[in-house]
């Protein structure tokens, strides 16, 4: 069986959890919902759910793996959210939060601006720092790669958006 499948995925207090063939869950973040799969089993033992394959199949073992982690992350997301940082490197560079919308000048003619999908939050701590929140970690990986794409960063001065994270490998110039 999956190792990462074996692990029981803790429910804290205020995340409410329905299973059926919808596997939704419910918190203060917001509210999560997973199409179930034929292939795994989700039980509630009280305030922990285990997942288990249904079957001796390679797929349903690991799928089990694959499901357990994607519930952990309903579970985490409503109850704590997840927050990807970028940071823009370049002289000019600036980001703007504007509501549901996030207005970048990144050295093109004109300004880029993204519209944030629903359950998407974004903050602006700086000029130069960009904050994307969010309950479900899918779509916050999504939009904060959308929002890097506008601008990845070059490898010879460094200048683009990059996660916070983010290390970007120096090319030496041309010699001549």
């Amino acid at each position: 069986m999956s190792r990462v499948g074996k692990l029981p995925v803790a429910v804290p207090a205020g995340v409410e959890v329905v299973l059926g063939d919808r596997i939704a869950v419910k918190g203060s973040l917001g509210s999560l919902e997973l199409k179930g799969n034929p292939l795994v089993q989700v039980v509630r033992d009280g305030d922990v759910l285990r997942v288990s394959p249904a079957d001796d199949s390679v797929a349903a073992d690991a799928l089990s793996g694959t499901f357990r982690q994607l519930v952990n992350n309903m579970v985490v997301g409503v109850s704590k959210g997840f927050e990807k940082k970028l940071s823009l490197v370049g002289v000019g560079y600036r980001a703007q939060a504007q509501g549901d919308k996030l207005n970048l000048s990144v050295g093109f003619s004109h300004p880029v601006v993204i519209e944030m999908p629903a359950g998407i939050k974004v903050e602006c701590p700086s000029q130069t720092e960009v904050i994307i929140k969010g309950a479900d970690r899918q779509s916050v990986g999504q939009v904060a790669a959308e929002v890097r794409a506008v601008r990845p960063p070059e490898p010879y001065k460094g200048k683009g958006i990059r996660y916070a994270d983010e290390r970007v490998a120096m090319k030496e110039a041309k010699k001549k």
